[in-house]
């Protein structure tokens, strides 16, 4: 009988986990149940046959509790952040704060911190799928957004690859405005200084200081005339200070990739994702272990789109409706 991906139930803390492991051990994933969050992806790496740490997320339910980072938080319903917490839709005025003053920073949606189940796994020999829900996006229970929506995270894990699609279907009466993305930081060496990066992009959205695009066509920069963050061509991160969209992307088909390499081993990771934008982000602002990790981060819209006109069309879930965002990762050599 043929040996197959086994899912395990464990805990962080207090908090429930499942544990994926490949038959050979070649693979091994964690994820919290708390905002279907990765918390360690391992793959076999080299002759000897050990398992190499190719993330950098929560150690511990203190950690992954105080959500500092977002590390590799799915964000739903909308990604990154949106200007003073508030925003206008279909007419409406919306505060996501209500009553706070002062520092009104808002990111990355609701979905990172709400707790999901599992409903379904299969296994085999060659790959494990666990379908994680929640409905826990309902009206009365986020201030400021007032809609109903049921969000399913289907992860895939293989020797060398781990994919997900988070799905939201809006189980309400009224369009509601939803973007989907993810947050992992990925490591190949510490510090990130040494790795080459890769973005198939050829526009950066311009922010303010606040991190926040600038109004209209002002916020988009062709990268002919930003050499500086400019990775189109493989390029060393030296010392490069990185918190930026990338949008514009291209790619083979509509597979789009974003590759991570570190030249003393060859090793690469390949950040994959059908449309949208690239967030990068290179940790300089983390509470622990500033640039030993780096955010590549899938996103459907840019910042702040919840604000932006041109990104209604694209917001717009309709009643009854579902929609789908898928991306991953692929760890290999280069050839």
């Amino acid at each position: 009988m043929t040996a197959e991906y086994r899912i395990a139930e464990d805990r962080l803390g207090g908090e429930p986990t499942l544990v994926v492991s490949a038959p050979d051990g070649s693979a091994r994933a964690v994820l919290a149940l708390r905002g279907a969050t990765l918390l360690s992806w391992q793959v076999r790496h080299g002759a000897a046959g050990r398992l190499k740490e190719l993330t950098d997320g929560y150690r511990d339910e203190r950690e992954l509790l105080s959500q500092d980072g977002v590390r590799a938080g799915l964000m739903a319903p909308f990604t990154n952040r949106i200007a003073d917490g508030r925003y206008r839709y279909d007419g409406h005025d919306h505060d996501l704060l209500p009553g706070h003053h002062g520092d009104r920073t808002i990111y990355h949606g609701f979905a990172r911190e709400t707790p999901f189940e599992l409903v379904h796994a299969t296994t085999t020999a060659d790959c494990a799928r666990l379908l994680l829900r929640t409905t826990s996006i309902r009206p009365g229970r986020h201030p400021g957004y007032p809609f109903a929506l049921d969000l399913e995270a289907e992860f895939t894990v293989t020797a060398r690859e781990l994919s997900i699609e988070i799905r939201a279907t809006n189980v309400g009466d009224t369009t509601a405005p939803y973007a989907a993305g993810w947050h992992p930081y990925f490591t190949l060496s510490r510090p990130i200084d040494d790795l080459v990066l890769q973005i198939p992009a050829h526009t950066l959205i311009r922010t303010d200081a606040s991190l926040i695009p600038l109004s209209g066509d002002a916020a988009l920069l062709a990268l002919d005339d930003c050499p500086d963050l400019d990775f189109r061509v493989p390029k060393r991160l030296g010392d490069a200070v990185i918190d930026a969209c990338y949008a514009d992307l291209g790619g083979s088909g509509s597979r789009i990739e974003t590759v991570l390499t570190d030249p003393a081993t060859g090793e690469e990771l390949r950040v994959w994702q059908y449309g949208g934008h690239m967030h990068v982000f290179t940790g300089d602002t983390l509470a622990r272990d500033r640039r030993d990790s780096i955010a590549l981060e899938p996103v459907e819209t840019m910042t702040d789109a919840f604000n932006r006109p041109e990104h209604a069309a694209a917001l717009a879930l309709e009643p009854g409706r579902s929609r789908a965002f898928g991306f991953g990762v692929v760890y290999g050599r280069i050839s």
